[in-house]
């Protein structure tokens, strides 16, 4: 089992990154929030959980171990796979999906794309004792550098990977940015695809999209 990647990193997308471990680049899925805090160049350490398929190997890589422990679990729930356990860390942090399980607030998981009302009940039902809050609260999260013009389609594309529809993820991004004109400001795809994702974990106006698989 690979418990973490260190090295170099070398490659930052909008849904997965690559490290450089010891000349082998080491490629993985990631949420946004544990992207945006990787840069191209520096050394840094990815908790990675791998999931092996018959037909697949694929690395799954955390900012913290937190995160890979209740992604763990998440898998642990009939129905639910790796992308939409991801997706479910890209909406909510480690520390609320541990409160929305204990408080059996279903609700709060159908706000992930993917997740209708019998997903979100069963998600409740079995993950009921097995997550419970740490007190925690929420993680602050990495600083992030301006990326200049062209962000919101970035933040589309990056939403869209996580299962939102382009005109679900336009429309969040808009209501979010004009609660936050600050974040919008800075132009920053990391900066705004964490706000975004943050306003839509508040569970008032946030949309939701479609089903997928």
């Amino acid at each position: 089992m690979i418990s973490f990647l260190r090295g170099p990193v070398a490659h930052v997308g909008l849904s997965s990154g690559v490290i450089d471990v010891n000349g082998a680049g080491m490629s993985f899925w990631a949420t946004p929030q544990t992207l945006a805090g990787l840069r191209v160049g520096d050394e840094a350490t990815v908790h990675t959980s791998l999931v092996v398929r018959e037909d697949s190997m694929t690395l799954f890589g955390f900012a913290a171990p937190e995160e890979r422990e209740v992604f763990e679990v998440l898998l642990g729930v009939s129905g639910v796979g790796p992308r939409l356990a991801l997706a479910v860390l890209a909406v909510h942090s480690p520390e609320a999906v541990r409160v929305a399980a204990h408080s059996e607030d279903a609700k709060a998981f159908t706000k992930v794309p993917g997740i209708g009302p019998k997903v979100g009940a069963r998600l409740v039902l079995e993950l009921k004792g097995k997550l419970v809050p740490l007190g925690t609260g929420d993680a602050p999260a990495p600083a992030a550098a301006a990326d200049g013009a062209g962000w919101k389609a970035q933040v589309i594309e990056a939403m869209s990977s996580l299962g939102w529809s382009e005109k679900d993820a336009a429309s969040s991004i808009d209501k979010a940015m004009a609660d936050q004109p600050d974040v919008a400001e800075t132009g920053s795809v990391p900066e705004i695809l964490r706000a975004t994702l943050r306003w839509l974990g508040q569970g008032t106006r946030g949309v939701k999209a479609g089903s997928r698989g």
